[in-house]
């Protein structure tokens, strides 16, 4: 992550934690259930993602944070989505390695996460599940947001993850002209399926976990939107240098986040 934009991250982040401070005033301020369970369960993630070597130590750290912020929110129901998207997000990214390798589309560090992967991918979950624990009168709508983030991140990783294996044609997303496989902004069918997939994954589990049906429209159709939006980003700012791939990734679900908390707003008015 290049330094300006981890300044950004440091301080939205801290704007973040200020702008908590000023709710913490907020007489409908609770503990969350069964608090000292989820930082035992939270710890032991630490330890357990770390120990697997899929993830560094700063990645594991800043995790373990992000999974506090969901844990605050939305609980063990909430953990669950990151779970989730950490089990199947580490699949994709090993599936099929050798192939990637040969292509030169493996990810880099053998497929290791760092502290840039998991603040792009689960940084804005964390946020939306902090805002849930500090605004219980829209947990439902933070949380959605939460689910959302994730609908995207899952969608893009298996788009990209999976499309550059299983995809026959490569596509620019602009033009729809014939595209280099791997290339920003490049799709697939079979990548773009695979990714809408995932989504639907994550918004299945969300609306069981919730016990809500309608949501499952608002995060599907928010991590599609956010998955197409990122390939959007890539081919315009990535390809410009204004951004990096994990830059990319945040604004995605940042963009996902919204979409899918507006549409919950329509859905469940």
């Amino acid at each position: 992550m290049r330094t300006s934009h981890l300044a950004i991250a440091v301080i939205l982040v801290m704007l973040n934690a200020y702008l908590g401070f000023l709710t913490w005033q907020n007489p409908q301020f609770v503990e969350p259930p069964l608090l000292y369970w989820g930082l035992a369960t939270i710890i032991l993630f630490v330890i357990l993602s770390f120990a697997s070597a899929k993830i560094d130590l700063l990645g594991s750290l800043v995790g373990g944070l992000i999974a506090m912020g969901i844990f605050m929110g939305g609980g063990f129901e909430a953990l669950a989505l990151l779970l989730l998207f950490f089990v199947l997000g580490t699949w994709a990214s090993h599936h099929k390695r050798a192939a990637k390798q040969a292509l030169g589309l493996a990810q880099e560090n053998e497929g290791k996460r760092s502290v840039r992967h998991a603040f792009s991918n689960g940084g804005i979950a964390g946020i939306c599940g902090f805002w849930a624990w500090c605004l219980p009168d829209y947990a439902l709508l933070w949380l959605t947001a939460l689910a959302a983030s994730f609908a995207t991140a899952m969608g893009d990783t298996f788009s990209s993850e999976l499309g550059n294996v299983y995809g026959r044609r490569y596509i620019e997303i602009l033009t729809l002209r014939p595209g280099k496989r791997g290339l920003d902004g490049v799709i697939s069918l079979e990548g773009t399926l695979l990714g809408v997939g995932g989504s639907l994954l994550v918004a299945l589990v969300y609306a069981a976990l919730v016990g809500n049906a309608q949501l499952i429209l608002p995060v599907l159709l928010a991590g599609i939107a956010g998955n197409l939006l990122d390939s959007v980003y890539g081919a315009t700012l990535q390809r410009a240098d204004i951004l990096t791939n994990d830059s990319v990734n945040l604004l995605a679900t940042v963009s996902g986040a919204l979409i899918g908390g507006g549409l919950a707003l329509y859905f469940l008015l």
